[in-house]
């Protein structure tokens, strides 16, 4: 559908524009600006505030001052953005406004813009200017409809019903958003304390991008965040995209894809420390996973990065474990490889950012790494204390002892040999790295097995680590085992170079050991179909036999051993052989 545009003038400036456009929409796509107030874009305007108006001519003599926000453009119309006549209404304008408000900071600075020094009636001490963009949000965007204009005349004011608390109200703070001098401010019922196990609940924005390295590298909707989801309402994200991609209704769907070869790397599960009853952790309000102080190191985190305990303080003393769930014969007896490094890493974040006094508790200093021993140098002398021995258990500190820390951490210094007890405001644990839950029957669908431990098992530790006994399937990162950032990287990088050597050499070279059947004695029993761990055997219906595929049979074996009539046999490790070899070594 064609639309129909107006020739139109802005400060001299010609433009085509669509018809019944609104003159502010017109300023903005030349980069002019418009002071207001009560404008959003994605509801209907109101002229509430008054002060985007403009002088409208129509090049004969007529001219009107007009609200830039809500008068439709038409052809021929000429408009001044800063004629004296303007300049003079919007200082009326903004004057009367501040008589009933108070000068918030946008107030002071449209005040500042316009030259107005002292209003000429005074100002108020009210923050609400009327302007309704709350009101017109929760109703227009939103859908909730939870807030409106009540009373007249001088006691005119936004409100709930009855001012009483309203189920419609869903608690988005899109209100207070929009509020453009802050009158609404979105808080709970009673004060709260910074809850550090609330910290990696998850975005409360309705959209974002799960992590600068996400594949796809784009923007999920949550719908348990999304005002969409929750009324019906707002969809202004859909109205901005300007590709079209936001669809509402789209729902998770299973693909069948045929692949040529696979790249294991599901990842990893850090250690739940719950379990370690001795150390508090969910008990005691400052003792912390390893997590959940990344995520207060986080700039954009919950804490603007500070470090905090839940009182909102900066701590004076914060003790550090290594090892929590690794090197453990109660939970993994592996070292997860990480927790040395990013436990050091944690101790210069504290020195840097606060003046606590930090002790890291560790079993060995396994600093291994290119420039590791070289960073375990600089914490020692930015004045860390290490004590070497796992902690035995964390206590409330007694009363004659709380100045010092609130928390009592009971430990051996191996080095000195001595019990020690170190009072401390937080504990942080550094956490294993354990495979994934899923990890085994993940496992099961590729016929890849898992160690004892979890984590999947390569082809050969030395010669193959990043195959596995499934042709064309191979892993990458931590799914295999716990390793550090480099390694995961490199071994992604040798896992996609096998991969596509395997897609581009075109020709595959088979073993030559493998099961064959004969199909003479095959009596369709099915018995191997089932037992094939590779899945290498198929049944032909049409002859009632077996019939295995060679590329895919590992000549394990078990279909040899499993056949009741001896129909299927091993090349190169037939029973004739194994009994020649035999009969060799005895004699």
């Amino acid at each position: 559908m064609k639309v129909e545009k107006v020739k139109i003038k802005i400060d001299g400036t010609p433009l085509e524009v669509e018809k019944d456009s609104y003159i502010l929409q017109a300023a903005e796509s030349i980069g002019i600006s418009i002071p207001t107030l009560c404008y959003y874009p994605h509801m209907t305007p109101y002229a509430a505030c008054r002060i985007c108006c403009v002088e409208a001519r129509d090049g004969k003599g007529w001219s009107k001052i007009v609200t830039a926000c809500n008068y439709p453009v038409w052809e021929g119309l000429e408009v001044y953005t800063y004629t004296p006549r303007v300049v003079n209404a919007r200082r009326t304008n903004l004057q009367m406004l501040m008589r009933s408000c108070s000068p918030s900071p946008i107030l002071r600075k449209l005040a500042e813009e316009f030259g107005i020094e002292k209003p000429r009636w005074g100002t108020g001490d009210y923050t609400c200017i009327l302007c309704g963009l709350c009101v017109r949000v929760c109703d227009e965007v939103v859908g909730a409809h939870a807030l409106s204009f009540v009373n007249r005349g001088f006691e005119r004011d936004v409100a709930t019903p009855f001012n009483l608390e309203t189920e419609s109200c869903i608690l988005c703070g899109a209100c207070a958003k929009i509020c453009p001098t802050d009158h609404i401010k979105m808080e709970d019922i009673e004060e709260r304390v910074l809850s550090h196990r609330e910290l990696n609940l998850g975005p409360n924005a309705a959209i974002t991008i799960p992590t600068r390295q996400a594949v796809p590298n784009v923007p999920r909707i949550h719908r348990d965040n999304c005002i969409h989801f929750k009324t019906g309402g707002c969809m202004v994200c859909a109205d901005v995209c300007e590709k079209d991609c936001i669809n509402f209704n789209d729902t998770d769907k299973v693909e069948e894809l045929d692949v040529g070869a696979i790249i294991m790397a599901t990842g990893f599960n850090s250690f739940d420390p719950t379990p370690l009853k001795q150390y508090g952790y969910g008990k005691y309000p400052n003792v912390i996973s390893a997590e959940e102080f990344e995520q207060m190191n986080n700039a954009a985190g919950p804490t603007g990065g500070k470090i905090l305990m839940e009182n909102g303080e900066e701590p004076k003393t914060i003790a550090i474990f290594h090892c929590v769930g690794s090197r453990d014969k109660n939970y993994h007896e592996y070292c997860s490889r990480v927790c040395c490094m990013y436990a050091l890493k944690f101790s210069h974040l504290v020195v840097e950012k606060t003046d606590a006094e930090v002790y890291q508790l560790y079993i060995d200093m396994r600093t291994y790494g290119k420039g590791y021993e070289e960073f375990y140098q600089r914490i020692l002398d930015e004045g860390v204390n290490v004590i070497r021995g796992k902690a035995a258990e964390i206590i409330p500190a007694s009363k004659h002892r709380s100045k010092e820390g609130d928390l009592l951490v009971q430990c051996e210094d191996t080095l000195i040999g001595k019990f020690r007890e170190i009072p401390v405001d937080m504990v942080v644990l550094c956490t294993a790295l354990e495979s994934q839950k899923e990890a085994k029957e993940t496992g099961r669908i590729f016929n890849i097995s898992t160690g004892a431990d979890g984590w999947y098992i390569e082809a050969h530790p030395k010669l193959a680590p990043v195959s596995t006994t499934t042709d064309g399937v191979f892993l990458a990162g931590a799914c295999q085992g716990a390793k550090d950032i480099p390694d995961s990287v490199a071994q992604g990088g040798a896992a996609a170079t096998q991969a596509l050597k395997l897609l581009s050499q075109g020709e595959i070279f088979m073993d030559a050991a493998y099961a064959e059947i004969d199909e003479k004695y095959c009596s369709g029993c099915k018995i191997c179909n089932d037992l094939c761990p590779y899945t290498a055997i198929d049944f032909d219906d049409e002859n009632n036999v077996s019939v295995i595929n060679s590329a895919l049979c590992k000549a394990c074996g078990t279909c040899v051993a499993a056949c009741p009539v001896g129909a299927i046999t091993a090349r190169h490790f037939t029973d004739d052989q194994i009994y020649a070899q035999i009969e060799g070594i005895l004699s």
